[in-house]
Order: C-alpha cells, then sequence, then structure tokens
C-alpha cells in the first residue's frame, strides 16, 4: 500500500469529515467530473470542489488535472484512488460485519453489457434487483467496447469472448457463437452461398461496433478478408438491414435469435461456424471484500443467464 499521511483517519476530530472527502474524492475520479459526482451523490457542485480541495491540501499533492472539458487524476491521485477505494471498501465491509452476514444490499451498483445483450438479458434482471432490494440503484452502462471496470468505476460486467489474464473475478455462464444470416427474399434473389469463398459474390453487412473487423473468421479454413457494402455504427442496425433484404451480416447468435425463430433471417453455412465464445460475469471483489449488493446481483445475474443461455 502506498504511504500516505492518514492519521486523520484515527483522530477523535473530523474523522467523518475526512472520509467524506475521500468517497467525494472517488466519485469525482470515477465519473471524471465534479458536475457527475455532484449528482452521484446529491451534492451540490461547490461542496463538491470544496471537499476535494481540502483533501488536496491536507495530503500536499494534486490529485486531478483539470481542463475546461475534462477531469484526470494525476500520476499521485491514480495511487491514491487504489488505497481509497480499498480503505473505502474496506469500512463497507466492517459496517456490514457488524450487521451481519445476511446484511441487506444497498448503494449504488455499476453494471456494464453489451448493448443489445444488456437490454435482452441483463435489464430484466436489474428491475428484479431493484425490486427485491428497495436501498439500492443501479447505472447501467450498455456499450458496444470494452469498458475497463476499473477505471470507470464498474461493479459487475458482462464479458463476452476470451478473457484475457487480469485480477478480476470471473464466473462462465454460457456461451454464443458466431452466425451468419440473411434474409429469404434476399437469398432467393441472389443465391445461397455453400462455402465462406462464396461470400465474396454478394452484398454483405457490418457493425463498426465491439470488435469491429473487416476478416471475417471460420472453421476448418483460413480467415477471410471481405469488403461489406453497409458498415452501420451499431449491431441492431445491421441486424435489421439484414431483415430488410440488403445482404448477409455476421453477428452473434443471441442478437439473431427471434428473427431465426420467426423465419425473418435464414442461418447460413452452419458448419463453416466458429468455436463457442464464453460468456463471463466479470467483477472486481471477492473474499472478504465482496459487498452485499454485489453478491446479490451477482446471483440473480447467474441464474438467469444459465437459464437463458446455451452452456
Amino acid at each position: 500500500m502506498n504511504t500516505y499521511n492518514i492519521d486523520f483517519f484515527i483522530t477523535n476530530s473530523g474523522t467523518m469529515d475526512k472520509l467524506h472527502a475521500m468517497e467525494v474524492f472517488v466519485a469525482v475520479a470515477e465519473e471524471q467530473g465534479f458536475n457527475g459526482a455532484a449528482r452521484r451523490l446529491r451534492l451540490s457542485a461547490p461542496s463538491v470542489t470544496r471537499a476535494v480541495a481540502a483533501l488536496e491540501k491536507h495530503l500536499g499533492i494534486r490529485l486531478f488535472s483539470r481542463t475546461t472539458r475534462q477531469v484526470r487524476t494525476t500520476e499521485a491521485g491514480e495511487r491514491y484512488l487504489e488505497d481509497a477505494k480499498r480503505l473505502l471498501a474496506g469500512i463497507q465491509v466492517a459496517e456490514e460485519s457488524a450487521l451481519g452476514v445476511n446484511a441487506d444490499p444497498r448503494g449504488l451498483l455499476t453494471v456494464t453489457a453489451p448493448v443489445l445483450f444488456g437490454r435482452m438479458f441483463v435489464t430484466a434482471t436489474i428491475a428484479q434487483y431493484l425490486g427485491t432490494y428497495p436501498e439500492t440503484t443501479v447505472n447501467a452502462l450498455f456499450l458496444d467496447r470494452v469498458v475497463s471496470m476499473m477505471e470507470e468505476g464498474v461493479d459487475v460486467g458482462i464479458r463476452i469472448g476470451p478473457l484475457p489474464d487480469s485480477s478480476l473475478r470471473a464466473k462462465r455462464v454460457g456461451a454464443v457463437r458466431h452466425v451468419i444470416c440473411a434474409s429469404p427474399a434476399y437469398l432467393q434473389q441472389a443465391g445461397t452461398p455453400q462455402t465462406p469463398a462464396d461470400l465474396n459474390k454478394h452484398q454483405l453487412i457490418s457493425s463498426s461496433s465491439g470488435s469491429f473487423t473487416h476478416e471475417w473468421h471460420f472453421a476448418n479454413t483460413n480467415p477471410i478478408r471481405l469488403t461489406p457494402r453497409l458498415v452501420t455504427s451499431t449491431n441492431d442496425a445491421a441486424i435489421e438491414a439484414a431483415v430488410l433484404n440488403s445482404g448477409i451480416v455476421r453477428c452473434l447468435s443471441y442478437q439473431v435469435e427471434q428473427h431465426i425463430a420467426s423465419g425473418a433471417l435464414v442461418r447460413l453455412l452452419p458448419s463453416y461456424e466458429p468455436e463457442d465464445q464464453p460468456v463471463h460475469i466479470l467483477h472486481r471483489e471477492g473474499g472478504q471484500f465482496e459487498t452485499p449488493k454485489v453478491r446479490a446481483f451477482i446471483a440473480m445475474l447467474e441464474t438467469s443467464l444459465k437459464n437463458a443461455l446455451p452452456f
């Protein structure tokens, strides 16, 4: 742990004010702004600014670099942020331990997932969670990009695909796969591809969100570099274009499951589909630092996803 003058945490005078200042600092760092932190903490913007200024004066270091557009932690602030989160988490755990292991979840929970996945599978769990635990609030970040959970203050995330080495804890809850689809009307007009190489003769649709690439991978053959005729900024727009007979789309199986079931889209080249992509629940906490709010949400989400996804 980095060394700072933290004598004020064990004094009898002003302890709660200093802890409050640390909580404000963490909120500003995670929201990357004073106004965002004020909204999150339900404080006035000037009070947030004063708390951070007092903490910087006490520590004798500059915690943030500020411009008219953004607020970022300094190098010293980044080191202090890690320790501040650890200290505040320890205090929260101690309070919850005093209340007993069955203490009800409370406080803000931040969750992230890909856009369509979040809409289809996570929103219902969030609604159930909020209905079950009235002292909780949820910030749902549904984004088609890889979110840095540590930097963006995310408690629980959904990740599709192989996991890089990290300090995050992971629970596998299912799998999905990349599929190629087109509408019956398009195939009637343009013909049905029999091999991946045939795709070069077709109108292709792709999405620039997530891990965008013009190189499509298949089983039992080399990757094929293709040039889409239509590139959209979101997955749902690409899928909708395929439903409207604009060409062949490549996406994840869960994204088009309903369209395939209804007959709006036809699954193509199934024998060439690459291996399944694992779906994991990721979280930063574990062991003695796993809070009731995180533990309860993961339990709900794990049950829901295992029932909804193939394993």
